[in-house]
């Protein structure tokens, strides 16, 4: 059996801080880490996806949190093809940036210069084992066919040599016809595929797929069940508090995974309040785990 290993997608969302699960004396930026890398084995950081992580906070985190802990980086949103505002890049690559509008596709140059920039940040994160994955979540117009195939085969490249997961957001992937055809495109890859939990009651909703598609890490992320997930706003997509009968659907699953993967990472987004910590001890209790 693999090791299993439960968290949540951020140790540091203001609803998390502001709502009184780290004690007192422990809410600066260092508290909060030791803290909460002493309750879960694992976190995910989300920062890495709105703006280019620093050498500095690889370091640092690196020096806060036991050797056996592990972060699970989300990939900077122009790599995965998502919209990226200008103000996220280095003030010398945003006129590159700009020179993209109108056109299709961001040009292969700028990209390499921001995954350069992006690696380099987060070497100390991988030199000293604190690394997962890194977590490249595609965006919902990322449909299957042979242009994103060849899509994800450029990322993949680019990212040589470093640990991948890929989250679909389109639910096509996982759809019964595609889904072996997806596996084995990631698993040609070498690139682990994230299994998601959310509501399923929306034209948008991606089935609860579990494949193992590399043998060094599976990836489950829970992000909760609210139907505002097409409409709300942050707080309301992801305002869910999993119950112990919901959380018990994916015991099996989960266990199933840690049969076929060296390291399962199970990690709650339902960031409202302290629900997602709250979810991540249930599992971690449901699932028999220290």
């Amino acid at each position: 059996m693999g090791q299993i290993r439960v968290g949540t997608c951020s140790w540091t969302d203001k609803a998390l801080v502001a709502g009184g699960w780290y004690p007192k004396g422990r809410r600066d930026a260092e508290g909060r880490l030791r803290y909460y890398a002493g309750q879960f084995p694992v976190a995910e950081v989300d920062s890495t996806y709105y703006g280019l992580p620093s050498t500095r906070n690889s370091l640092l985190w690196t020096e806060r949190t036991p050797e056996d802990f592990r972060f699970d980086v989300k990939a900077f949103s122009l790599l995965t093809g998502h919209p990226t505002r200008p103000a996220a890049l280095p003030a010398e690559l945003r006129p590159a940036l700009a020179r993209q509008r109108g056109r299709e596709g961001v040009d292969p140059g700028l990209l390499d210069e921001v995954w350069d920039r992006y690696s380099a940040a987060l070497e100390p994160l991988r030199s000293s084992g604190r690394l997962g994955t890194l977590v490249f979540q595609f965006p919902p117009r990322l449909a299957p066919g042979r242009p994103a195939a060849e899509f994800l085969r450029r990322c993949r490249e680019r990212a040589a040599g470093w640990p991948v997961a890929v989250e679909f957001r389109h639910p096509g992937w996982w759809r019964e016809e595609n889904a072996d055809a997806t596996a084995a495109l990631l698993t040609e890859l070498d690139t682990a595929a994230v299994a998601v939990d959310m509501v399923q009651t929306l034209p948008t909703s991606v089935p609860p797929v579990v494949r193992v598609t590399t043998p060094e890490l599976a990836l489950v992320r829970f992000h909760g069940r609210n139907n505002a997930w097409g409409t709300g706003t942050k707080e309301e997509k992801f305002r869910h508090a999993y119950t112990p009968e919901e959380l018990s659907e994916w015991v099996p699953r989960v266990r199933r995974m840690a049969e076929q993967a060296r390291e399962v990472h199970v990690l709650f987004n339902n960031c409202c309040g302290d629900a997602a910590v709250r979810a991540a001890e249930s599992m971690r209790h449901l699932l028999g785990l220290p």
